[in-house]
């Protein structure tokens, strides 16, 4: 449990704070941000404790979200609190800044008050809170005051809609995160997905959604584990997901929210062995008169599937001069302010190799320069549709409604690069 949450700018100003058990005040805040000033070369700890009191903080552009306790308190839930409350507000407000929080004083307030209460969370879900908190002013009349139907009802996070037609969108997403080595070994590799889902549902439907047999959640579901398992780690499940049901048949139903949620999100535990777009680059240098690259993009998955919005980006020297390029496929350009040749393929079909050379003069760059700028890797970027690094695919989404309407199911699969570079030589 919290003691109080403030918000404050970067200079330690409070914008604004609710006291919810009486044993904290402004005193807290100062000292806070003393400690952090007093540390501004390394990066503040989201946890830490100091002179009895523990204080839990995230920064969000200029502001710093920071909660405090004076007891033995579970800080991992304070600290999941206090990313909900931002989510609340950038869904109120669409940008969260000083200045919104200027404006809209007595919502943050009201907003403060009903997801917190004493120092224990409570409703974060931003479709309920609109419910009875919204932006325009009304009279407060007497037959007014009663909870929102979403809170008094089993599934707090659904109230009763219809829609004209019955449609569900779902979406499996999957970013890879790729560094590689000047020699070509894969130094860091990781795939983090998640399924999100847009619900356009009347009623009160109850989804079930199988996944193919090979998908193994963390620890939960049943089963043994086969062979060629698929295993995830780091699975995080929306609130609205039966876990016992999970537990039981290894199946994910659950009574969806209105609108767009994510469902879940995991974490892919082996590594990426053979990454799906390889480049590399020969960098040769004529006497400090002149720099040419030989650039290989290949791409590695199934030919059935195509890269989208391809963009290859190769750091050059500072003051290099004189660009020519040749290329296969694609366009190329030199972007003076990012130092680099941006090298775009608008459509990468799997199995494919292609080339660019590029040519630039350098006038005034000794060899240093070179080598130094070769610490710079390249970056990649993509998209590729209809594509699954991990193999997980979506085998059925049921829809049972007490109504007995029927319901389309929609499934989208994309794979896109995260933080995805390699190293030149």
């Amino acid at each position: 449990m919290a003691s109080g949450v403030f918000v404050l700018d970067t200079k330690g100003k409070v914008l604004i704070w609710r006291d919810y058990r009486g044993d904290v005040s402004l005193k807290e805040a100062e000292r806070f941000m003393s400690l952090v000033l007093k540390n501004e070369d390394v990066e503040t700890k989201p946890i830490f404790e100091d002179e009895g009191v523990n204080y839990v903080s995230i920064k969000h552009n200029d502001l710093y979200i920071m909660a405090v306790s004076k007891k033995n308190s579970d800080a991992s839930m304070i600290l999941l609190y206090l990313y909900a409350l931002v989510k609340v507000l950038i869904d109120y407000f669409q940008v969260l800044e000083e200045e919104s929080i200027r404006d809209n004083f007595v919502i943050i307030y009201e907003l403060l008050d009903e997801t917190m209460d004493f120092g224990y969370p409570q409703a974060t879900d931003s479709n309920i809170l609109k419910d009875f908190i919204t932006q325009e002013f009304y009279k407060l009349q007497r037959n007014d005051i009663r909870p929102a139907p979403a809170l008094s009802t089993a599934v707090p996070w659904r109230s009763e809609v219809h829609y004209p037609t019955n449609e569900v969108f779902l979406d499996v997403e999957e970013s890879i995160n790729l560094l590689v080595a000047s020699n070509g070994s894969v130094l860091q590799s990781e795939v983090t997905g998640k399924i999100l889902i847009n619900c356009r549902l009347s009623g009160m439907p109850n989804l079930r959604l199988g996944l193919n047999d090979r998908v193994q959640l963390g620890q939960l579901g049943a089963g043994a584990r086969t062979e060629n398992a698929i295993e995830m780690e780091d699975v995080n499940f929306h609130q609205c997901v039966s876990l016992n049901s999970y537990e039981k048949d290894g199946s994910i139903s659950f009574i969806p929210p209105d609108g767009r949620f994510q469902l879940l999100s995991y974490r892919l535990s082996r590594t990426v062995t053979k990454p799906v777009i390889w480049v590399e680059a020969i960098i040769d240098q004529h006497k400090r008169s002149r720099v040419e690259y030989l650039v290989k993009a290949r791409s590695q998955f199934k030919s059935a599937c195509t890269a989208n919005n391809v963009v290859i980006m190769v750091p050059v020297p500072p003051d290099v001069d004189s660009p020519k390029f040749r290329t296969n496929r694609g366009s190329v350009e030199y972007v003076p302010s990012k130092g680099a040749i941006m090298w775009t393929i608008n459509k990468f079909e799997g199995g494919r190799e292609f080339l660019l050379r590029a040519h630039f003069g350098l006038p005034s760059t000794s060899s240093e320069d070179v080598v130094e700028d070769a610490k710079r890797p390249i970056v990649v970027r993509f998209e590729i549709p209809y594509f699954t690094l991990s193999g997980i695919q979506v085998r059925y989404l049921r829809i049972v409604e007490r109504g007995g309407y029927k319901a389309l199911p929609w499934v989208k699969y994309l794979t896109r690069s995260g933080d995805y570079s390699f190293r030149i030589a």
